[in-house]
């Protein structure tokens, strides 16, 4: 009998993470753009357009809303939240739907953020007043790393790319910032965001409510919250994406009458072409000026920089060796090692978490703030030419033969 034709959309995240440059060409062109504008005689109108107070005050204790505290608080939680539907549907109905498939990305984000805290420490435990500084190369920043692996296309393998979305460690980075650097936290606002999304969650198992606008008023709602609350504000997004209902339809996940794929299509196209390229827009814009080749070589500058690209390769092979040697997870299907050292790479690829985290540890020093950034910038731009250079290799046939025969447990 013939199999029917499966109607419906396709997974948008999958579409967007298997698709060709598009997306991430967009991305890796406002990241250049941010460079060269940081860097020209327009650096100060570009700094003032972002730091243009717009209004409201949502949340007091970081004053009027400015543009950019809209990109990356507000914007970025719609990433997030596409994120979050894709674990979800890859959880509840996908390639991570049995325990043991889960294993991996778990041990693989522990490791990869203990490893460069621990090599940063390292580099930096001579230096006074430095220590503060540990959690600076701890995640990697999802949105450059998948816009580097949409950059090559079909030479990554899709199971690669959704193994590097499914570490969330950049959410292990919004805890470390709540329990390490944050002040003041408002445990009202906090209870209350709490408080939604367990009604959130009530209007899908026991209310049955299934209308998409429903769960975005509800994430509109938690998102306010856990920004008036203190807590980083894109950690709403994967959050409300747990709550929202998804119809199980094994062998043709794409149901058109689910709520949660419906939502992932509403949101593919802004965040893969408009949310995505505005955050690399503003946030890449990383000043030289003043920064001699001299400050590569301070210990701060140092400590970042091969957190992000010695620890994280590090911590991701480490852990992923450990658990597949340990028998305790399976490595990803079709992808060779020498194809997983090369994302290992590309997960310290920091920018946006780091440069944020560094501006936290030391909020009184503009110089050590340059060195985190100097430090970040490097360690990025290695790690992305390092990972990119070894997929495309991978993809060209190099590197095949130490995975070959190695296939999943």
């Amino acid at each position: 009998m013939t199999r029917p034709a499966r109607r419906g959309p396709v997974s948008a995240l999958r579409a967007f993470l298997t698709s060709g440059a598009g997306g991430g060409a967009a991305l890796v062109a406002a990241a250049a753009a941010a460079l060269l504008l940081a860097n020209s005689s327009a650096a100060e109108t570009y700094h003032r357009l972002l730091a243009h107070v717009t209004g409201p005050v949502l949340a007091p204790a970081i004053g009027p809303m400015t543009v950019h505290l809209w990109i990356n608080d507000g914007l970025m939680a719609l990433f997030f939240l596409l994120v979050g539907l894709e674990i979800k549907r890859e959880v509840t109905d996908g390639a991570l739907t049995r325990p043991a498939d889960r294993r991996l990305p778990v041990v693989a984000a522990a490791a990869g953020m203990a490893a460069p805290a621990l090599v940063y420490l390292i580099v930096t435990g001579g230096a006074p007043g430095l220590a503060r500084g540990w959690a600076v190369p701890a995640a990697t920043d999802i949105a450059f790393a998948v816009g580097v692996m949409a950059l090559l296309g079909r030479r990554v393998p899709a199971s690669l790319k959704l193994f590097l979305v499914t570490i969330a460690d950049d959410m292990g980075a919004v805890a470390i910032i709540a329990l390490a650097y944050s002040h003041g936290i408002d445990t009202g606002a906090l209870a209350a965001a709490a408080g939604v999304l367990a009604a959130m969650f009530a209007m899908n198992w026991r209310a049955g409510v299934r209308s998409p606008w429903a769960y975005a008023l509800g994430f509109a709602l938690l998102w306010w919250l856990v920004l008036r609350s203190g807590v980083h504000a894109t950690v709403a997004g994967v959050a409300a994406a747990a709550a929202v209902p998804i119809s199980p339809t094994p062998g043709a996940p794409d149901a058109a009458h689910s709520t949660l794929h419906r939502m992932e299509h509403a949101l593919d196209g802004w965040v893969a072409f408009a949310v995505v390229p505005l955050f690399g827009l503003a946030n890449a814009g990383v000043s030289l000026k003043g920064l001699g080749g001299d400050a590569l070589a301070e210990p701060l500058v140092l400590g970042v920089a091969a957190g992000l690209f010695l620890g994280k390769q590090m911590g991701l092979m480490g852990g992923v060796w450990l658990a597949t040697a340990t028998g305790w997870a399976a490595r990803p299907g079709g992808v060779t090692w020498f194809q997983l050292w090369g994302a290992a790479l590309l997960g310290g690829i920091g920018f946006t978490m780091s440069l944020f985290i560094g501006a936290l540890a030391f909020p009184a020093s503009p110089v050590l703030i340059d060195r985190v950034k100097l430090g970040v910038l490097a360690g990025s731009l290695l790690s992305a030419l390092a990972g990119a250079g070894m997929l495309w290799a991978a993809g060209s046939g190099a590197g095949r033969g130490a995975g070959r025969g190695a296939g999943r447990r």
